[in-house]
């Protein structure tokens, strides 16, 4: 049965890019060290070199993109998407929250599909193209969190990366309601970072 999974790498700190994000610097100044674990090692927007996850960090990885149906993502992100080259890489669909209406873009096997109509529109178009599979809920900070607060998450993953940022965008600031959670599982990755996986209580 298709769930809503919702996963994002944040800092010790409770910080998912550090200052001045944008195209080109989608993790802002510094935040690049957040996904070390997702391609091996230190890499840098300028440079462009990512290698390979290591075990088990890959085999996390392989699973999600194996399990999702489709993902949503936002305006920045899909900016940020935008300049990984020609194949992104998904393979399935991807719904794109923003205001302002767009064609659809295709990458490869992808395709991005842009929503003006807010979260539930994106929910009910990406269940739709999902089927079976899971509709993945990436980022950035600002959509992560409007699912949050909606209700509409199955489950959360964080994985925390031993890095302190001190300034950036934090994942939890203007949640407007308290969120209980129950944690259902405890990895740990390469490079010290730490994977929780939790489901609402």
């Amino acid at each position: 049965m298709s769930k809503v999974l919702a996963g994002i790498t944040i800092s010790l700190d409770g910080y998912v890019t550090g200052p001045n994000d944008g195209p080109g610097a989608g993790l802002g100044e510094g935040g690049e060290r957040l996904h070390y674990w997702v391609f091996g090692g230190p890499w840098t927007y300028e440079g462009g070199v990512r290698g390979t996850a290591a075990e088990p960090d890959r085999a996390y990885l392989d699973g999600m993109f194996d399990s999702a149906g489709a993902w949503i993502v936002g305006r920045t992100m899909h900016d940020v998407v935008n300049g990984w080259g020609d194949d992104p890489g998904f393979g399935v669909p991807v719904f794109v929250v923003r205001s302002r209406p767009h064609e659809m873009v295709v990458k490869g096997d992808t395709t991005f599909e842009f929503v003006t109509g807010g979260i539930r529109e994106a929910l009910d178009r990406a269940t739709a193209a999902a089927g079976e599979k899971n509709v993945i809920v990436m980022g950035g900070a600002d959509v992560l969190r409007q699912f949050l607060a909606a209700g509409l998450v199955d489950e959360l993953t964080l994985t925390i990366s031993p890095v302190v940022l001190g300034a950036g965008k934090r994942l939890f600031d203007g949640i407007p309601r308290s969120i209980a959670w129950r944690r259902e599982e405890v990895r740990q990755f390469s490079n010290g970072n730490v994977f929780l996986r939790y489901k609402p209580a």
